[in-house]
């Protein structure tokens, strides 16, 4: 993929934000077990990084898919995964479908300011008994006159304890089946009845996540997202931006890893020589790095595609498939040649170990993927589809 001066500005802006205003306060935040998401969200939303592919109406910068891949490449220069993680759900997780099909009054009274700033937003789909398999979702909305009731949970909500709303997938009608019953719901997280509880996790600390409980939310009809019973086909659409975002925003971080590996055992000495002038060593973070650049060539192939208006569902579940899979591997390796410092919590290859787990999970399970592929190339066996 060919970058514009365009693209290399995000990628110098966002570094630098990052590096100046982030990294400083992250051991800070790791402790908290959260970060000020609103404080951060509003800095973005001042350098014009939260909109970069929507409308100019919308407050966004009119740019193409590929700036938000590039920001996400950008924001792996943090120094952990839970604040870039928490922005992404912002840019390309909460946001795309709310964007594409959201009545003028909905993107004026919710996207333009997440885009500004000046909210913070979460993506609600997942749930206790339904995470990967989003058609076995229970939460109900039920009209009731110009209002939807809202009842059921949500589960491993990004930014749930901080978001100023929710965009909800719900089933919203008993007919039509699993994938045509569901509809996106505009949900303000400060309605009534709406319950929060903190999730501890082993990794991204930074990132708040919680579970949701809905009893009887009360919610504007006109919080619909498009056109209801379309949830489900929206939410794939989604997932199509959000996996290649995953992918993106994992390029930098391993790079990273390999970097700070190779500076670490180029100074370590055991048995009368360095750690890295051990060809077991640095032949296999050769092998690492060649996996890193398939990894982006990947990516970026997709992006291309997607930009020009191909379906990318193939490439995209591949790319996300192989960055969830190499950042097991590479950090795992890379933490090997550190030997029990590797071991140790305030080091950076335990952090991206820690933090990395969750990319074979979060956003469609490994298994998911390969599903997804096997379906798309015709060697899934009849009645698994």
């Amino acid at each position: 993929m060919k970058f514009t001066p365009e693209h290399e500005q995000v990628r110098d802006t966002v570094k630098r934000f990052v590096i100046n205003e982030i990294n400083p306060h992250v051991p800070e935040w790791e402790k908290a077990q959260q970060y000020p998401a609103h404080q951060v969200m509003k800095r973005l939303g001042e350098l014009g990084m939260l909109g970069l592919k929507y409308p100019e109406a919308d407050g966004g910068a009119n740019l193409d898919f590929s700036y938000s891949m590039v920001m996400a490449e950008a924001l792996g220069y943090c120094d952990c995964g839970g604040v870039p993680m928490s922005i992404g759900v912002q840019t390309d997780m909460a946001t795309p479908a709310l964007a594409r099909f959201g009545s003028d009054e909905l993107r004026k009274q919710y996207l333009a300011p997440a885009i500004a700033g000046d909210m913070v937003s979460c993506i609600g789909v997942s749930e206790a008994g339904g995470g990967s398999d989003v058609a076995a979702l229970k939460t109900y909305a039920r009209k009731d006159g110009d209002d939807y009731l809202i009842n059921g949970s949500k589960m491993w909500i990004t930014n749930g304890l901080q978001a100023d709303w929710c965009c909800l997938l719900a089933n919203t009608s008993q007919e039509g089946g699993p994938h045509k019953n569901k509809s996106l719901i505009v949900v303000p997280m400060d309605s009534k009845g709406i319950t929060k509880q903190k999730i501890h996790k082993i990794g991204m600390w930074s990132s708040d996540t919680a579970q949701l409980f809905f009893d009887n939310v009360r919610v504007p009809r006109r919080n619909l997202v498009g056109q209801e019973g379309a949830g489900f086909i929206y939410q794939m659409m989604q997932f199509q931006e959000e996996r290649l975002w995953a992918a993106a925003s994992g390029i930098t971080g391993l790079d990273l890893t390999i970097d700070q590996t190779i500076e670490y055992t180029r100074q370590r000495q055991a048995f009368g020589k360095s750690i890295l002038d051990n060809q077991v060593v640095h032949f296999r973070l050769a092998e690492l790095r060649t996996e890193v650049e398939a990894l982006r060539a990947l990516t970026y192939r997709a992006v291309e595609l997607y930009i020009s208006g191909k379906d990318v569902t193939k490439l995209a579940s591949m790319a996300k498939l192989k960055c969830g899979r190499l950042s097991r591997e590479l950090n795992d390796a890379c933490l090997q040649y550190w030997g029990g410092m590797g071991f140790t919590w305030d080091n950076p290859v335990s952090q991206a170990y820690r933090d990395s787990r969750l990319g074979s999970i979060g956003g469609g399970a490994d298994e998911v993927m390969l599903g997804i592929i096997c379906k798309l190339e015709g060697t899934m066996p009849k009645g698994m589809h």
